[in-house]
């Protein structure tokens, strides 16, 4: 059997994704990468490797996504992302491509996945936030992860401080210039979500032109009535809760619990909404295929949400 294609979902990326295809890519270097959330390409098969997406997780077929109900759970009841569904496969046979003595797989594998897979698992399933872990991350802030990039204690080579150097400048200018980006696109978008808060008047549910950091305009504007926030997502339309904090999970109102992780013909049924697709099992987004429906799905959150 031969992998010829490593299959993550389009669009918007997270970190689980991202560090699930840099081991993936690491191990089947000849594979293609495919980004899509086409039933053709999210079907198990055994030229390829499923990524959070598909809705199943399923080692044997090579699907691992972690937003279906029940999601997967480690031994002592932590979610996994996608990444730990990964580690935990293939985690072991990455440490083995770095030349990584048998005897002390097992226990760098464990090392590893405890102090930076599952930072990401839980973050990612909002379990926890950077914020409040603590501990948990302190092995993570860019500091650190800049430092890690530093040569080992017995490269002893001429010259290999110079090369880490070097091999760090881009990591570290990607970040500042991320930073710089973001910071100016936030003002951007501060003004396009004030004139969106305009045109929502009393209603509780803010529509965008896309997808785009919307709280601090929230909160500026001192509109505590709205709820929920919907904008069209490529082909599709998102439906998101409005965060307390930009360091909390805790939303407003969460979407409705009889939609979490349900996908398709199953979250159809469950809110009634035909062209309902998906929904993740933090309850803070759903997808729908059409305006019309992402509507729908709006009212009946907003509904249950001052029903409650």
């Amino acid at each position: 059997m031969t992998i010829t294609h490593l299959v993550t979902h389009s669009g918007g990326f997270h970190a689980d994704e991202l560090l699930s295809s840099v081991i993936l890519m690491r191990l089947f270097p000849e594979a293609k990468l495919i980004r899509s959330r086409d039933k053709a390409w999210i079907t198990p098969g055994e030229d390829r490797i499923i990524y959070d997406v598909g809705g199943q997780f399923d080692a044997g077929a090579q699907i691992f996504d972690h937003h279906q109900r029940p999601n997967p759970l480690r031994a002592d009841g932590q979610p996994y992302s996608s990444f730990g569904l990964i580690w935990a496969q293939y985690g072991r046979d990455y440490l083995r491509a770095f030349d990584v003595p048998a005897q002390d797989i097992e226990a760098i594998h464990d090392s590893l996945d405890c102090g930076f897979v599952l930072p990401v698992d839980l973050l990612d399933n909002g379990a926890v936030n950077a914020a409040e872990a603590g501990p948990l991350f302190a092995g993570l802030t860019l500091p650190i992860l800049l430092e890690s990039l530093k040569p080992v204690f017995d490269d002893r080579d001429d010259g290999s401080d110079d090369r880490a150097f070097r091999a760090a400048l881009p990591v570290a200018r990607a970040f500042v210039e991320a930073q710089v980006k973001r910071k100016a696109a936030k003002y951007r978008a501060e003004a396009m979500v004030m004139a969106a808060i305009k045109a929502a008047g009393k209603g509780r549910v803010l529509e965008l032109p896309m997808g785009m950091p919307f709280r601090a305009g929230v909160e500026k504007a001192g509109a505590d009535h709205l709820l929920f926030v919907i904008h069209p997502r490529g082909t599709d339309w998102a439906l998101t809760t409005i965060r307390l904090r930009d360091d909390s999970f805790d939303n407003r109102a969460d979407l409705p619990a009889a939609w979490a992780g349900l996908t398709d013909a199953a979250l159809e049924a469950a809110s009634g909404v035909t062209g309902a697709k998906f929904c993740h099992n933090g309850r803070f987004i759903a997808v729908a295929a059409s305006r019309q429906a992402v509507l729908e799905m709006a009212d009946m959150a907003v509904s249950e949400a001052l029903a409650d």
